[in-house]
């Protein structure tokens, strides 16, 4: 069979779960600090005043690099990257069916048809955002308290490590605590992986040739649409017991106390970090998968 090679054979499942577990995990090494910024600006105000809560002096982190800065001055360099060995755990089993899914759901919708509409697209998009949300749950919440915990001289944080996190929630809040805001997280993943996988397939397939351009606007349109949703899933997750009655309650007092701005905190470190998130993944998962299918096919060729 002439010309037939790697090149020729579209990516199987196995490699596509693999290879967007992996490309997550890199993405996520190298914009972990900006993810840290997001979640540090979101949950910050909660509780204060109206008019701190709107920016008034008492606020700690001010803007992408001056919570970086802030935080490195007064934790250290490590606190950027607190929670990382949760966020990484979160991206296999996460990225991995969310992202190496998709395509395999997206034809199941579509019975095989090479048309491909953007009711299927969305269908598929929500689809392995909710299963993915069922796998990686409890990672998400250890990350996300790992994350907003300030470990100052003289003071110990919330949890020692990811361990002691995962242990300490479930032996103070039950099980039901590691599955804490799987709601919130069901739709802002839903909007998450309908705006991301199908801007970017969209644009990939009809308005450009670039992966990093289409991964970047693909980034901008998911931050506009999940940012609130987002914001009320990181305060409800990282909540105390008992803080809030229901994320309807939280959401709720977030507009009362802090206004509708409240639900756009950290959209600039959180724009940032999934846009470059989006390129760095996808242009890793790109290339990983011809890496591995390459592999297979050089493998195979020598049995």
């Amino acid at each position: 069979m002439v010309g037939f090679g790697p090149a020729d054979v579209p990516p199987s499942v196995a490699v596509k779960f693999v290879g967007a577990g992996a490309a997550g995990c890199v993405a996520d090494l190298i914009t972990f600090p900006l993810d840290t910024a997001k979640v540090r600006l979101q949950i910050q105000g909660e509780g204060m005043a109206p008019a701190a809560a709107g920016g008034g002096s008492a606020l700690k982190y001010r803007g992408v690099f001056g919570t970086i800065t802030t935080m490195v001055r007064t934790e250290g360099p490590r606190s950027l990257y607190g929670g990382l060995v949760a966020g990484l755990q979160r991206q296999m089993s996460f990225a991995s069916v969310r992202i190496g899914l998709y395509d395999s759901v997206k034809q199941f919708y579509t019975k095989g048809s090479e048309h491909v509409g953007i009711g299927s697209r969305l269908l598929a998009g929500c689809t392995t955002g909710a299963m993915a949300v069922a796998f990686a749950q409890p990672t998400d919440v250890v990350k996300v308290r790992l994350q907003a915990q300030a470990r100052c001289a003289g003071r110990a944080g919330r949890y020692c490590g990811t361990i002691d996190a995962y242990k300490t929630i479930a032996k103070e809040e039950g099980m039901r605590g590691l599955w804490k805001g799987t709601a919130p997280n069901i739709a802002r993943n839903a909007i998450v992986n309908c705006t991301e996988l199908v801007t970017y397939d969209f644009f990939k397939d009809t308005l450009l040739n670039s992966t990093p351009l289409t991964a970047f606007s693909a980034g901008l349109c998911t931050t506009v649409t999940a940012s609130p949703v987002d914001v009320v899933k990181t305060r409800y997750m990282n909540a105390a017991l008992g803080q809030y009655s229901s994320v309807l309650n939280c959401a709720a007092a977030m507009m009362t106390k802090e206004g509708p701005l409240a639900f756009y905190k950290g959209f600039t470190p959180s724009f940032l970090r999934l846009g470059s998130w989006n390129v760095v993944m996808f242009v890793t998962y790109e290339q990983l998968k011809r890496a591995m299918m390459a592999a297979n096919h050089n493998f195979t060729s020598t049995q």
